[in-house]
């Protein structure tokens, strides 16, 4: 699937195109001294999207990159941008976002308890609208809003950083919020960002998870385009690489 935009990218239920999982590399991860060839690299190497972590220095202790760089990214590649603004106040800069050349925009329910109005707004751009929640909220935080989300985004690990190691207990979450899916025919995705690798993949889908986000077990493999593989083939098979 190549980017959206007001009047091409798909209604909510149709962000998935045929079997899951997905592959999200995290630029995060990349080398930002040579981007460009970063973005190529995994495009030709198999990614299904791409994943922008976006980080304020507020809301995560880290600051990351915003509209000017995703820009750049744009212009590199036609691949989706799944873009997740861990930000305080991301309302304040919807727009530069969209104008960047992002295709979905994924909001924290920690920092909108009720984000319905965050949620139009962003739809109201032509983008996908998605929502997150960190390792200790619990499902109940999102579960009002899924009727209104094209993608639900479940942190495995603690936000701000890349490399951190994968929390196993959030699991049982995903596999609540794919029950909810199931049991009242929902249409968004599900996606789990947070320490997946070829390792974890299969325990993430068995769960639930259709997106698998993965940055250091991408970007600093030896072989990205054999560890995009690698992590699909795990993800397709449903448990753990080497089980």
């Amino acid at each position: 699937m190549t980017r959206g935009s007001s009047d091409t990218a798909p209604a909510a239920g149709t962000l998935l195109p045929g079997a899951a999982p997905w592959v999200a590399p995290s630029l995060l991860s990349a080398d930002f001294s040579r981007l460009a060839d970063a973005v190529a690299m995994v495009e030709q190497g198999g990614a299904d999207c791409l994943h922008l972590d976006v980080m304020d220095a507020h809301f995560v202790p880290n600051l990351t990159f915003g509209p000017v760089v995703i820009g750049a990214v744009r212009r590199c590649t036609s691949l989706f941008l799944d873009t997740h603004l861990m930000m305080t106040e991301p309302h304040r800069y919807l727009e530069p976002f969209a104008k960047a050349g992002c295709d979905g925009l994924t909001v924290h329910v920690e920092a909108y308890p009720d984000p319905r109005e965050i949620l139009r707004e962003i739809r109201g751009l032509g983008l996908r609208a998605g929502l997150s929640l960190n390792p200790p909220t619990d499902v109940a935080a999102v579960e009002p809003f899924l009727e209104e989300i094209d993608l639900l985004l479940v942190m495995s690990v603690n936000p701000g950083f890349g490399g951190q190691a994968f929390m196993p207990e959030v699991l049982a979450k995903v596999e609540r919020a794919a029950g909810l899916k199931r049991e009242h025919g929902l249409g968004f995705a599900l996606e789990i960002d947070g320490g997946i690798d070829p390792g974890t993949a299969g325990a993430a889908t068995a769960a639930g998870a259709e997106i698998l986000v993965a940055g250091s077990a991408v970007f600093r493999a030896p072989d990205p385009a054999g560890a995009i593989r690698a992590i699909r083939e795990a993800g397709a098979s449903g448990r753990p690489a080497g089980a």
